[in-house]
């Protein structure tokens, strides 16, 4: 066999691969004594029909035919390990010489990844937010802490901001109760603004034993967008107490004994988490510089495949979510045009990001060790909830543990970057990023598109493209 590759653009090649028809016999061949087990023949036992008596009833050529779409898939696959081409879409296959006993032409044209010239990376630069904590960050931490230890005293009083109270609430609409609103003895955080539109105001200044009412729309229910009539009662009302800010409160509300030393590791807990955050600011960054500056073609046929993925995957959530796309689209004020374009563009960045993270993966020899691997699958495994050989079995199924693969790959190769461009503060300074020793994949907007495609895909004449979190409070 010989194969031949012309580069038709910077994403398409074609393979001009020529067969001997011995090369090929092998498979008319097979498919002689596949039809033979078939063809069911007078005076013949499945499988003894000779060749020449199913010439006759069949045809030679028709053999020939089954014969070579058996062999393309196989001729396929050795030009492209041949050529060494990074197959992105199932090829268009197009015969253009057979004869019977002469050589088998064909042609596959088939989208590719482009050829990247990667930058230096040292000439790279980005620029990050500062790791900068302020005493009123961590003001702000402790006192989330005080309301955590916090307890409920009744007083005798008026309801004022910031009360929890015990409501009974029923509603009615055109005279009508209405059975969900219904609750007796419900606790409720005055100002919180949680549950019922009109009600802080309604009960602000309330004695106990008070009675309320209001109207207001409801929103869900029999009765959602209609107007109701709401009748409140305050059954009791308790202000909330505060610890003080002392060496006693740090003993209690954690490992230390001065208030000095929680103080200590409230900022350390917070530099860590900017630190987090600054990392995080430095991958989106790096990426959008790598998009805008590095010239990477995007083939149409693997964009149309990630478009539609990315439209069948809000089609599922919005139905998980009972709603629609018009609905989808009005809350996000955005026109079918607006959002296909906005789709468009993301889904093309992030193809492009793919192309780029592979070519430094490609360049710099950029590996993945058993260890790594089944670090990585615990780590997903543990966020899902599963087993780790409950997860690796699912990986397994599918083409889960390649994408797997890539996605931690592509990880390493950022990483690597962010080891080696230059990245300052808007000062100009440098800064130093909280890199970890072994990165943990993120499940990202780049998306993995597959360079192997199954070969009983392949079909001559055929071109297919691939293309709220509740305040603790209580009783203590």
């Amino acid at each position: 066999m010989k194969a031949t590759k012309e580069t038709l653009s910077p994403t398409r090649v074609k393979l001009t691969v020529e067969v001997p028809f011995d090369e090929l016999k092998p498979s008319v061949d097979a498919t002689y004594r596949k039809l033979a087990r078939q063809v069911r023949v007078a005076g013949f036992r499945p499988g003894k029909v000779p060749p020449r008596i199913l010439d006759q009833r069949l045809g030679r050529g028709v053999i020939l035919d089954e014969a070579i779409q058996e062999a393309l898939p196989r001729f396929y696959s050795e030009a492209v390990q041949a050529e060494q081409v990074n197959v992105l879409s199932r090829p268009e296959v197009d015969i253009t010489e057979f004869a019977d006993g002469a050589p088998l032409v064909f042609t596959a044209e088939v989208d590719v990844r482009p050829e990247i010239t990667l930058p230096e990376y040292s000439d790279i630069e980005i620029v990050v937010d500062p790791v900068e904590v302020t005493d009123e960050q961590v003001d702000a931490q402790l006192a989330a802490l005080r309301d955590r230890f916090a307890v409920l005293k009744p007083v005798e009083r008026p309801v004022q901001e910031g009360d929890f109270v015990s409501l009974d609430v029923s509603a009615t609409v055109d005279g009508k109760t209405v059975e969900e609103a219904a609750a007796t003895g419900m606790s409720y955080e005055v100002g919180s603004g949680n549950l019922i539109e009109g009600l802080d105001a309604a009960i602000l200044g309330a004695s106990e034993g008070e009675e309320r009412t209001f109207s207001t729309e409801l929103h869900a229910g029999e009765y959602a967008g209609r107007m109701a009539d709401v009748k409140v009662v305050v059954r009791g009302v308790k202000e909330k107490e505060l610890p003080e800010l002392d060496d006693d409160f740090a003993t209690t509300a954690s490992e230390f004994d001065t208030l000095e030393e929680l103080r200590a590791d409230v900022r350390e807990r917070l530099v860590n988490s900017r630190k987090l955050e600054q990392l995080g600011q430095a991958r989106e960054r790096l990426l959008e510089k790598l998009v805008e500056t590095i010239d990477v073609p995007v083939p149409e046929s693997v964009l149309k495949g990630e478009i539609e993925a990315r439209d069948h995957r809000l089609a599922h959530e919005l139905q998980h979510l009972g709603t629609d796309r018009a609905a989808y689209l009005e809350t996000l004020g955005k026109s079918e045009e607006e959002f296909q374009a906005d789709v468009r563009e993301s889904a093309s960045k992030a193809i492009r990001s793919q192309f780029i993270l592979d070519s430094v993966i490609d360049a710099e020899s950029i590996g993945l060790d058993q260890g790594e691997l089944m670090e990585q699958i615990m780590f997903r495994a543990q966020r899902l909830g599963l087993q780790p050989d409950v997860y690796a079995q699912q990986l397994a199924q599918g083409d889960g543990l390649t994408a797997l693969m890539a996605d931690v790959l592509r990880t390493k190769a950022l990483f690597f970057l962010l080891e080696n461009v230059k990245v300052t503060d808007p000062q100009g300074g440098e800064v130093k990023l909280a890199l970890p020793q072994r990165p943990q994949s993120e499940e990202s907007d780049v998306p993995d598109i597959s360079d192997e495609l199954e070969a009983e895909e392949l079909n001559v004449g055929e071109g297919s493209s691939e293309g709220s979190a509740e305040k603790e409070s209580g009783e203590k």
